[in-house]
């Protein structure tokens, strides 16, 4: 289980240890204050750590938003490939194409699912469909184009190449999520700044504002970034509007 699947698990988690670095910081002051010379260097220090995890905060939200406008690219190009092929399955000989786009319109209602279902088991069962779906698609295809191989049919074998190769991109695009090392130094970062907070807070008890609003401020980011990066879970999902829009014109029902 990978707790970045989980984002108010991230956000519950990243609050309560950056609350918890900050309140360590705070008892490192009561062993040591700082003086006046040293507030001005404490200062500077605090302000450059904070600006650090500011930028890579932002650098991980660009890095979120990227991938999750590429899984809609796909979205809309997988649909564009299906409707495309779903035309060009006329230039095939009557019975073919029927064929054709008997499952092309199962496949449409698989993609579909695909991007609705929330369930582990579902999505292993919908893979193995759409994987089996993809093969006899492909069959569909290359037994009129190897008994007629014209340029009319060869658009229909391109066509449906389109098809599955744009489920091959659609899939390496919700693998593609932000890399465990980039979370790791985010949190590290965000754990050094409490602790600096902690330790630089007038008021250093557990009652003191300064020592919950960071913590919950970057939590709230992370949950945010989480929620995006995440395809199947949280709030922010790719909603399937240009695959159900394509199956609605196409059902013959």
């Amino acid at each position: 289980m990978k707790i970045m699947d989980y984002p108010f698990a991230v956000a519950g988690i990243s609050f309560v240890l950056l609350w918890l670095s900050a309140l360590a910081g705070a008892s490192f002051r009561r062993r040591r204050k700082l003086d006046n010379d040293e507030r001005e260097d404490f200062n500077l220090v605090i302000a450059a750590t904070l600006t650090l995890l500011g930028l890579i905060i932002g650098f991980s939200f660009s890095m979120a938003v990227i991938r999750y406008d590429l899984r809609k690219n796909y979205e809309e190009a997988e649909a564009n490939a299906i409707g495309t092929e779903y035309v060009r399955a006329d230039l095939l000989p009557a019975a073919d194409a029927e064929r054709v786009r008997l499952l092309l319109r199962r496949y449409l209602d698989e993609r579909v699912m695909f991007y609705r279902t929330r369930d582990d088991l579902e999505l292993q069962r919908i893979n193995a469909v759409t994987s089996q779906l993809q093969t006899d698609l492909w069959n569909a295809v290359r037994a009129p184009a190897d008994a007629n191989p014209t340029p009319v049919v060869a658009l229909a074998v391109s066509g449906m190449n389109d098809v599955l190769n744009s489920q091959g991109y659609t899939q390496a695009a919700w693998w593609n999520r932000i890399p465990i090392a980039a979370w790791s130094l985010m949190v590290a970062i965000a754990i050094c700044c409490n602790l600096l907070i902690g330790y630089g807070a007038l008021h250093a008890d557990a009652k003191s504002v300064r020592l919950i609003v960071l913590p919950l401020v970057v939590s709230i980011s992370f949950l945010l970034i989480a929620d995006i990066d995440s395809p199947r879970s949280g709030i922010i999902h790719v909603t399937p509007q240009n695959l159900i829009s394509l199956a609605q014109s196409i059902n013959p029902h």
